[in-house]
């Protein structure tokens, strides 16, 4: 299957269709029982008075479906003295991985990194998901076995 695609990013009147993606990975990664947030506290933390996240999204041309997302953050290396961007999701609709729009998403969050002067550009992966792992070496990511996520939830 060819789908022409575009990556842009995303407006507020793509919150809803976000979140739904949102529900998809939660369902993908067996954690849809940890989804309490909603789509008002996403489309604030987007675009509200004091946006904190950032989402491009892959849209198909033809029908102008949203089939995939990443969503980022500035995060900040001490060590470098320079922001970073954090990706916290990127996700494609099953039926559209394959055909480079997950390659896409992540090649331009590096050409926003680079725009914006960043040092680094990191995020995490579940162990279990080889396929990711994969694909992001191919990318040219190190997965940095060191290192563990660390979390306390409020």
């Amino acid at each position: 299957m060819e789908v022409n695609f575009k990556i842009r990013s995303a407006t507020v009147a793509d919150v809803l269709e976000i979140f739904n993606l949102i529900l998809a990975l939660a369902e993908y990664e067996k954690l849809s029982e940890q989804v309490t947030g909603n789509v008002e506290s996403l489309q604030a933390d987007l675009f509200g008075d004091r946006p904190c996240i950032e989402v491009i999204i892959a849209e198909t041309e033809e029908l102008q479906k949203i089939v995939g997302y990443a969503l980022f953050f500035t995060n900040y290396s001490t060590f470098l003295t320079q922001r970073g961007i954090y990706l916290e999701d990127i996700f494609v609709l099953p039926e559209y991985r394959g055909l480079g729009i997950g390659k896409s998403l992540l090649n331009s969050l590096i050409r926003v990194a680079k725009d914006r002067g960043c040092g680094r550009f990191e995020w995490s992966v579940l162990d279990w998901n080889e396929p990711a792992i994969a694909f992001y070496q191919r990318m040219g990511a190190e997965v940095l076995p060191e290192w563990r996520i660390c979390r306390i939830s409020l």
